[in-house]
């Protein structure tokens, strides 16, 4: 991941989060940014391509491994490499490897992507267990159009494919579903598919008129580190759901500009607590979801 000196996003979301879950977290950085992108101009960025090579032949030396690699925003597709090469030489057996795949928003690129950065990141995903994809870099990764608005069937298929590319698990986030021809409006799911046992699960998203950079960044870091300490995928799902959702209600109406992110050190404490409430849901055969099987905490 990146380091973004203002602004709560990248390695300034994942290191607290996955530390306060009781896990380590070694960063290796991508690149040290004066903020992060979205909303500022002007940032400034240093590209650490060359640093990350020498840092992972010190830890290859020192025989490093790790439970989990995770990886976010990369600075050049040089660095894609590097985080195949972690994946391949420093996670331990039977260890985690979390892609998320850094490209876009709101069907467009981010400022510092461009083509040959997305199809170099069609081949990380490959290297991934999971990925989490926005709605955006679902349609980027697969070459296939963005659409504001899809149907239950579209998007399972969509996963499908990816999931075909490598990953056995695609996580997708901010799907506006579209069923029985009604406009979902504002509101967005979270959709995730486990290709071994071709299941599909559904979180639906309550909407709060507020959009934070970083998000995506916490999604993903409280997953991973929930999966890491063992949860199942659906309680994962919960968990970082649930999570995101506090942060953007701590937040909201604090008068604070939305481009430096949501309040993480507010919350950080319920990371502690249980899964509230389980709202992850199976989804049948015509896109419905029906409830899961009862949980344990």
């Amino acid at each position: 991941h990146d380091l973004a000196g203002f602004a709560r996003t990248s390695l300034t979301a994942a290191i607290p989060i996955l530390s306060s879950m009781g896990i380590q977290a070694t960063p290796l950085p991508t690149a040290i940014l004066s903020t992060q992108t979205v909303g500022y101009d002007d940032f400034t960025l240093l590209d650490l391509t060359d640093d990350m090579v020498r840092i992972l032949d010190h830890w290859e030396r020192l025989g490093l491994r790790f439970d989990g690699v995770y990886s976010g925003f990369m600075a050049s597709t040089a660095q894609m490499d590097s985080a195949a090469r972690c994946i391949r030489n420093c996670l331990a057996p039977g260890g985690l490897a979390v892609v998320d795949p850094v490209l876009g928003d709101d069907g467009k690129l981010i400022p510092t992507m461009t083509p040959d950065m997305v199809e170099k990141m069609r081949w990380l995903i490959s290297c991934a267990d999971i990925i989490t994809p926005n709605i955006t870099e679902v349609a980027l990764l697969l070459d296939e159009p963005f659409t504001p608005r899809i149907s239950p069937e579209e998007i399972k298929g969509r996963l499908r494919r990816l999931s075909a590319m490598g990953p056995q698990t695609v996580v997708a986030t901010s799907v506006p579903l579209l069923e029985g021809g009604r406009d979902p409006g504002r509101n967005a799911s979270v959709i995730a598919y486990e290709r071994n046992e071709d299941r599909f699960w559904r979180i639906d998203c309550a909407y709060i008129p507020a959009h934070y950079p970083g998000t995506g960044d916490t999604f993903s870091s409280v997953l991973t580190g929930s999966l890491i300490q063992g949860d199942s995928l659906s309680i994962a799902l919960d968990r970082a759901v649930q999570f995101v959702t506090l942060g953007i209600r701590a937040t909201f109406g604090q008068g604070l500009p939305s481009r430096e992110g949501i309040l993480l050190e507010r919350i950080l404490g319920s990371l502690f607590a249980p899964v509230s409430a389980c709202k992850c849901r199976l989804m049948d055969g015509d896109g419905c979801h029906t409830p899961a099987a009862p949980f344990e905490g």
